[in-house]
């Protein structure tokens, strides 16, 4: 692995640490809770960079989302409904 492929790693490790203690954090997202929506943990998280060309606010979600999808694989978090928010398990 080329150093900045494990820089990335280091990268995506922390963001996805980030999501996780945020969610811990946040009492919405607590099992049986309403739970957030994507854009919501996104934008809380700090990762918007806000609008810029050809990279609007929500195409910069689809990152957190494939860290969302993680969690869920884990077995730590759920979507609530097919387009819904996100909560703990």
């Amino acid at each position: 692995m080329t150093e900045y492929k494990e820089r990335g790693s280091e990268i995506r490790g922390l963001a996805k640490t980030l999501v996780l203690h945020y969610m811990k954090a946040t009492q919405v997202c607590q099992p049986r809770k309403p739970g957030m929506t994507l854009a919501e943990i996104f934008r809380e998280c700090g990762f918007d960079w806000g609008d810029q060309i050809k990279a609007t606010s929500s195409n910069q979600q689809y990152w957190v989302s494939a860290i969302m999808r993680e969690l869920e694989a884990e077995g730590i978090t759920e979507r609530v409904s097919e387009s819904g928010p996100w909560r703990l398990l």
